[in-house]
């Protein structure tokens, strides 16, 4: 299954959920800790102890629902195929190398330096076109958390006619000699 450019663009997003509330941390402002946020209980005289809440919090709620989204597909995937697994090696550091470089690499992004975010932005940009041609897009750090993993098997057809090498997504361990059903999503095998 080839994804679309707008699938994967909201799969990309999803995986960036952490950095968007690095930088929704690093945006609170703290010089106004333990002081009342509503004067009075008059919603035009509450103060959000953002100093950019619009792009922070958006920025949040738009990682936050296409990572979602990311989670609601992956249960939604149809497995209509067989590959008996010959050899497997879980690859448990792949998911942290592609994600870790862009979340340290952005920590003193701010929201008030323009310059700085259009950067950022455009940076996303170039990162998602180079995991949208590389077929990579399905590849979320972020689902590591809620028990996906990754999986480098060889594996042949029933009849064991054709034997591949894939990059295997699965929330269960993969064991040699047995038989999972599966579908790619690009390039990647989602395993059930």
């Amino acid at each position: 299954m080839q994804l679309r450019i707008y699938a994967a663009g909201i799969l990309f997003l999803g995986s960036y959920l952490p950095l968007s509330v690095i930088l929704l941390v690093q945006n609170f402002r703290y010089d106004l800790w333990g002081s009342e946020l509503c004067a009075e209980w008059r919603p035009f005289n509450c103060v959000i102890p953002l100093r950019q809440p619009i792009l922070s919090i958006s920025f949040v709620a738009v990682c936050l629902a296409c990572f979602i989204f990311t989670l609601i597909v992956l249960n939604a995937i149809k497995v209509r195929q067989q590959a008996a697994v010959l050899e497997v090696k879980h690859i448990p550091t792949d998911l942290m190398n592609y994600v870790l470089p862009y979340v340290v690499s952005f920590m003193g992004i701010d929201y008030n330096d323009v310059g700085k975010f259009v950067g950022f932005i455009v940076f996303l940009v170039w990162i998602f076109i180079i995991t949208f041609k590389s077929e990579r897009a399905i590849m979320n750090p972020v689902l590591t958390v809620f028990g996906w993993k990754l999986f480098e098997i060889k594996h042949s057809s029933p009849g064991g006619q054709v034997v591949s090498t894939s990059i295997a997504l699965s929330r269960i361990d993969l064991n040699p000699e047995n038989t999972y059903k599966v579908n790619a999503v690009q390039e990647v095998l989602v395993v059930k």
